[in-house]
């Protein structure tokens, strides 16, 4: 005779609830998806409440009779009853949505209305409620004949942020600027937009465009332009100047406390902007001439007379370069004699001629030095330094 062992494995069955909620212990914790919210959000509200899952077989729904409502109210209104359906058959979790509709406000600025208030629905996932900027939303479940449970989470206004995506942008760079302002979500439902503004050092009147949400309820939002040295600003194009600071622009209109609700606040970011071209790498600098007030090169020099320091200086890129070119006359002790300097700005291909006069006042031996810079706050090397010597009779 044999003996068999059998293993049968162990069935873990999902749980129901009772026919009726046990009223002794009430058991319905309610979650929101978000510990605080705007005055245009989507609030997503779950209740695990097992005790109601009366139908084991069925989707059943809670709150939506006056014997035990669910109340989901403001300070200015509410939604009574509001049906909460389960999701999914025994789970015993329930479910709803509303969404926030504000109040009537101008958010971005333009003088219109953007915001439709209303207070509307009976559940699961049609409910509208009107809001202000400093309140609270409840949800209360009357669990039981005089008891009920309830959770409150706040409602805010935001401050706004801007901000570029890098500190410093090259000339062939797009350049990315985003904003962060929950409160201009204003649909929940949909991708929304915002302007801000964009100028230069060299385009302050600048441009304006819309950042666009990046999606449907973030409240984050993206702009992206090119920079351009040859042609004005226009549609998502600004004129920029190599070295030139942008910048960019936001008016916050809803404003947290303590700014009041019609308070307005201009919420700016700024960035660099340069090329991929290494800056010595940026002018081509020639080597000095020596020539008479007509032009003519001199082979020889005398004291307390007059000549012309020439030198030339080259753009071959494609983008506008500001300069300054200065002069520098060294005697034999390397003292300074003479100092002097040209600032101007060099167009795509465009060569200068850039001339000083200088008069020896003795005789001996110099040095004349030529640098090309960028500025003299902030003098960055634009191509190697000249230099020449020169014999004084």
């Amino acid at each position: 005779m044999y003996l068999y062992l059998l293993f049968f494995p162990l069935l873990f069955f999902p749980a129901f609830g009772e026919s009726i909620p046990d009223y002794n212990h009430p058991y319905a914790p309610i979650f929101t998806d978000k510990p605080t919210y705007t005055w245009t959000d989507k609030i997503k509200i779950t209740i695990i409440a097992p005790s109601w899952n009366t139908d084991r077989y069925l989707i059943d729904s809670i709150g939506n009779t006056e014997d035990h409502p669910i109340k989901i109210s403001t300070r200015e209104d509410s939604l009574k009853p509001y049906r909460f359906t389960e999701t999914d058959v025994n789970s015993g979790v329930f479910t709803a949505e509303v969404i926030l509709t504000g109040f009537s406000h101008d958010a971005d600025g333009d003088g219109d209305i953007d915001t439709t208030p209303r207070t509307v629905g009976n559940g699961p996932t049609n409910g509208f409620l009107k809001v202000g900027r400093d309140s609270s939303i409840t949800i209360s479940f009357e669990f039981a004949d005089g008891v009920v449970l309830t959770e409150s989470v706040p409602v805010s206004w935001n401050l706004g942020t801007i901000n570029f995506s890098k500190d410093l942008f090259f000339t062939d760079d797009s350049v990315t600027v985003h904003v962060i302002d929950l409160d201009m979500n204003l649909n929940p439902e949909a991708i929304d937009s915002i302007p801000i503004q964009l100028f230069s050092d060299s385009d302050v009147a600048g441009i304006e465009v819309n950042a666009i949400e990046t999606s449907e309820s973030s409240g984050s939002f993206t702009a992206t332009i090119t920079l351009s040295q040859i042609s004005s600003s226009s549609g998502n194009r600004l004129y920029s100047l190599l070295g030139d600071e942008i910048f960019a622009k936001y008016d916050d209109n809803t404003l947290p406390k303590p700014y009041s609700t019609s308070d307005n606040l201009e919420i700016k970011t700024s960035a660099k902007t340069d090329s991929s071209i290494p800056p010595i790498q940026r002018l081509a600098n020639s080597q000095i001439l020596l020539s008479d007030s007509l032009g003519n090169q001199l082979q020889s020099f005398s004291s307390n007379k007059q000549m012309q320091i020439v030198g030339t200086i080259t753009n071959d890129h494609d983008f506008t370069q500001k300069f300054v070119y200065l002069f520098q006359v060294k005697n034999i002790t390397n003292s300074v004699e003479s100092i002097s300097w040209i600032q101007g700005e060099l167009s795509p291909k465009q060569s200068l001629d850039v001339s000083q006069s200088w008069v020896p006042e003795k005789s001996g031996t110099y040095q004349i030095e030529t640098f090309v810079w960028n500025s003299l706050n902030d003098p960055i090397a634009l191509a190697p330094i000249m230099s020449t010597s020169v014999v004084v009779e």
